[in-house]
């Protein structure tokens, strides 16, 4: 065997490319987050032939990152879902997105925000028909998890933002960063537009990557009346691949805004947020509710 061969064998970076260096295998994994999780609707959003997303699937099922479930009898037919080794490959999956972002599909410029002619404007306004996984729940500030999609309202808002300065101070630098001010500002104008939006019956969710506790120590700090979601995972991130940035050695959603029916079809969508206090009016507005 030779040294090259015996480096890869305790190499990571190579084992990991075993399983997942796939361009297919990627990808499969990408819309099964996404929550495409039968053959026929893997095969219809990767345009893939029935041939190679079989081995795929093989593939992925025997290395554990992948397991079928039976969805129906007569005949049998199984969806696939992700196993909590395919669960942890999420930020892998995320963060490879956020690089091409900036690096390929970007000019490499560290922003929270975007171009409204951006690709990534072009994959946010592209969730405008598409559904919302239904098992996706996020840990919530009170420690308990939470649908981001409410079950019985009439709607439900959820705006993404990078992070607060409560408890933990922001990284340095942070105000240079275009975009990422505001995040205080976008919260506390959800909060005070939460009776129209409780009248209204229309749901509302935060979310970021900060943790749990952080969550919580800010929502008390500032009465917010609404649950506060940690993203801390990125399953929602991956879910929906929404643009992030990395600051502080961690991945932060951009500010964003979706509008998702009951039926979790995402109705709006608004990206860039550049106008704050518009954004709020809007989804006020898009949601149901009067202004």
């Amino acid at each position: 065997m030779t040294r090259r061969r015996i480096a890869d064998d305790t190499c990571g970076i190579a084992q990991a490319a075993a399983v997942l260096g796939d361009w297919w295998s990627l990808l499969v994994v990408r819309e099964i987050a996404r929550g495409h999780r039968r053959f026929d609707e893997l095969a219809a959003e990767l345009a893939i032939s029935r041939k190679v997303l079989t081995e795929r699937l093989r593939h992925l099922t025997e290395a554990g990152v992948l397991f079928r479930r039976p969805y129906q009898t007569g005949p049998v037919r199984h969806e696939y879902l992700l196993t909590d080794r395919g669960r942890a490959f999420l930020p892998a999956l995320v963060a490879m997105q956020d690089w091409a972002d900036q690096w390929l599909l970007g000019d490499g410029a560290l922003t929270a925000t975007t171009e409204p002619s951006s690709a990534e404007a072009a994959r946010v306004h592209a969730l405008v028909g598409e559904g919302v996984p239904a098992d996706l729940a996020l840990p919530g500030a009170d420690g308990a998890p939470h649908d981001v999609v409410s079950p019985t309202a009439r709607a439900t808002v959820l705006f993404t933002y990078p992070g607060t300065g409560i408890p933990s101070p922001l990284p340095a630098g942070w105000s240079d960063i275009p975009g990422a001010v505001g995040c205080t500002l976008e919260n506390r104008l959800f909060r005070d537009a939460w009776p129209a939006f409780r009248e209204a019956d229309v749901a509302v969710r935060g979310v970021s990557t900060q943790r749990p506790d952080e969550q919580a120590a800010f929502a008390a700090a500032e009465a917010v009346p609404f649950p506060l979601l940690s993203d801390q995972d990125l399953r929602l991130a991956a879910a929906l691949r929404l643009p992030t940035f990395r600051a502080d050695q961690r991945l932060r959603l951009k500010r964003l805004v979706l509008v998702i029916g009951p039926d979790r079809t995402v109705r709006h969508a608004r990206y860039p947020v550049v106008d704050i206090p518009g954004a709020v009016e809007e989804a006020l507005r898009l949601a149901g509710a009067p202004c």
